[in-house]
């Protein structure tokens, strides 16, 4: 990891935080709500634990970096905490500080372009996922069948080449897996499966995602690896058409970036009942 570099409070925040989502780097600013003093003051703490801002004193500054590391395991977007929350000991535990997380638009990487790959771009660019579409068949990638420009369609010279080229380090991208077979899903898994992403899905029944599954460990693909796949694909809602299909995945989508369990909100009033 680089030497932490703190950097002096003047230092513009706006410019910074433009830089990092530049970079694809996530931050956490931090400002102080209430307390006595210094209301308003930010602090901005990156993945890699540089600082750039005060919040007005050196041992709250250095206790909300420390803090930074658990918040930002939660994947919650925002929370306001009382130091006393987290650091009871300290003089400033009166203070009540806003974490805000500061993260690039989430990406969308869809491998397959045939219904439910369509369904699923067109969905995921309505709700703000910066989309890419790739398929090898140019003919399927059309703007007349994608009038929508915020979609990036990409014609795969090999899926692997492709898909790998795409998601790049893997950061803040969910990979959704659709193609029409066998040899397409696993070239397109071998390229994700070895970064990592944020999320992986593969369609396909139990049967169908199991041979490509074991497939990919034949080639050396570790069990940590594959745990992180899901396959079958979305969440279970007796989706039947492309577009409920694509709803399933996006759902399960959401729910993994937000760390939700993906559950229905009214489940604690059929428990009470029961």
């Amino acid at each position: 990891m680089d030497e932490t570099r703190v950097q002096p409070p003047s230092q513009d925040l706006s410019k910074v935080i433009c830089e990092l989502l530049e970079t694809g780097t996530v931050a956490v600013l931090v400002t102080v709500v209430a307390g006595t003093a210094n209301i308003g003051a930010k602090l901005l703490i990156d993945e890699a634990g540089n600082t750039s801002g005060s919040l007005g004193e050196v041992e709250l500054d250095s206790l909300v970096a420390a803090h930074v590391k658990h918040f930002t395991k939660t994947r919650e977007q925002t929370r306001t905490f009382s130091v006393n929350e987290f650091a009871p000991e300290s003089t400033s535990n009166n203070v009540r500080l806003l974490f805000e997380r500061i993260a690039p638009a989430p990406r969308l990487v869809v491998c397959g372009a045939g219904h439910v790959g369509a369904a699923l771009a067109k969905l995921g660019s309505f709700l703000g996922y910066q989309t890419s579409l790739i398929d090898d068949r140019a003919d399927f990638l059309t703007r007349e069948r994608f009038p929508e420009t915020s979609i990036e369609l990409i014609v795969a010279r090999s899926w692997l080449e492709s898909v790998r080229d795409v998601v790049g380090s893997g950061k803040g991208i969910a990979v959704a897996v659709v193609t029409r077979g066998h040899a397409q899903d696993e070239e397109c898994m071998r390229a994700v499966v070895a970064v990592q992403p944020d999320y992986i899905g593969l369609i396909g029944s139990k049967r169908r995602t199991t041979i490509v599954i074991d497939r990919l460990r034949q080639a050396g693909a570790s069990e940590e690896q594959l745990a992180n796949i899901h396959a079958p694909i979305g969440l279970d809602i007796g989706a039947v058409s492309p577009e409920e299909v694509a709803l399933a995945i996006i759902a399960e989508i959401v729910a993994e970036r937000y760390g939700s369990p993906g559950s229905s909100l009214s489940s604690w009033r059929r428990a009470e009942r029961a």
